[in-house]
């Protein structure tokens, strides 16, 4: 069978190189005679996957050694409440800019642990942009900052990194890690589910500065406890070892792409067709602001919704699957993410103009 076209958001495609890999490991992970399903997450195979997975992304994201990267489960979901446990610090408020739907649930979840303030907001605009630094109201005395990097339903994106002074800034990178370069050391923390950009679903990275470890909250489980996850290097229970394996095998991938400023490259390449096919048509329409489009989560909306399950059964007639819109905004979804390559989107542009040319 040929494989599809995948742009779902996630569960997201992952490169065809590290399945072939992987199938081929499945039975027996380089001469071991098993699985890596199968070994004992304190064996020495396990340890060695373990020591390389993390070396790959240290050394993908330059991150500076006064950081702890953490192999965590519960999803970004989870961190929503894990992180106030761990970086209240003493302090009762956390602020939050809200762009969108997962930012509200992050909202939502950390104000069981402190009082949130709404830094900034784009619900003006029905969160269609980015809201301006000089419009956030920042409380020099709030625990953090957090922001969703990239907003996965509504398609919008940080270009540039905010500045949040001694404030730390924790950003849930979840859907556009690893697609570009970053500057690591601007970040106070960085969390993210797997199921994007780094392997399937099940593994959470937290990449940490030290200095903020050491505060939990009393009620915090242990297998929350930041410190105690980097005192252990991940290993308090048994963390999702085959989504480690996974992930391992995408970061060597990214780097033999040429790393993030490989994939930064594809990834505009990708957006920017994509795009432009959105700008020169006067059929679809992309409701977000330009300079805050996501490269990496593209909706669009056809002109009459009804014309949308006719354009679905029609994309996957020519093999192009889960291009519909999340159910809170409607319309159309092109997730565009590390492992979905060139040809997608030019098989996607070339039916989105034949349709309308039929429906325009």
């Amino acid at each position: 069978m040929t494989r599809v076209f995948n742009f779902s958001a996630g569960p997201a495609a992952l490169p065809e190189p590290v399945l072939q890999q992987a199938a081929a490991e499945m039975s027996d992970w380089r001469g071991s005679g098993m699985s890596v399903m199968e070994m004992s997450h304190r064996g020495k195979e396990f340890m060695s996957i373990l020591a390389e997975t993390k070396a790959l992304l240290i050394e993908l994201l330059n991150i500076p050694a006064n950081y702890k990267v953490l192999f965590m489960q519960g999803g970004a979901l989870g961190q929503n409440a894990i992180l106030p446990m761990n970086l209240l610090r003493g302090r009762n408020s956390a602020d939050y800019v809200h762009t969108g739907e997962w930012s509200k649930k992050s909202i939502e979840e950390a104000g069981k642990y402190c009082r949130v303030r709404v830094a900034a907001t784009a619900e003006a605009s029905r969160f269609t942009h980015v809201p301006p630094q000089g419009s956030w109201d920042i409380d020099p005395h709030a625990a953090y900052v957090h922001i969703c990097s990239n907003e996965t339903i509504g398609g919008v994106e940080y270009h540039w990194t905010p500045d949040t002074g001694d404030v730390p800034l924790v950003a849930d990178m979840s859907s556009n890690i690893l697609s570009k370069p970053v500057d690591v050391s601007r970040y106070g923390l960085i969390y993210a589910g797997a199921q994007k950009n780094i392997g399937p679903a099940g593994l959470t990275l937290v990449i940490v500065r030290e200095d903020l470890l050491g505060s939990a909250l009393p009620i915090t489980p242990q297998v929350f406890d930041y410190q105690h996850l980097a005192a252990n290097d991940s290993m308090i229970n048994t963390p999702p070892t085959y989504a480690i394996y996974i992930a391992g095998l995408v970061f060597q991938w990214i780097k033999d792409q040429g790393g993030l400023e490989g994939m930064a490259r594809l990834n505009q390449a990708k957006a920017g067709l994509l795009y432009d096919t959105l700008d020169a048509s006067g059929f679809y329409t992309s409701p977000v602001a330009r300079e805050d489009r996501s490269r990496m989560n593209v909706p669009f909306r056809l002109p009459d919704p009804a014309l949308d399950a006719e354009f679905l059964k029609g994309a996957e007639a020519r093999g192009m699957v889960q291009l519909k819109g999340h159910r809170v905004v409607g319309g159309m979804r092109a997730s565009i993410y590390n492992a979905v390559p060139m040809a997608a989107v030019q098989a996607l542009v070339a039916y989105m103009k034949e349709f309308e040319a039929k429906h325009g």
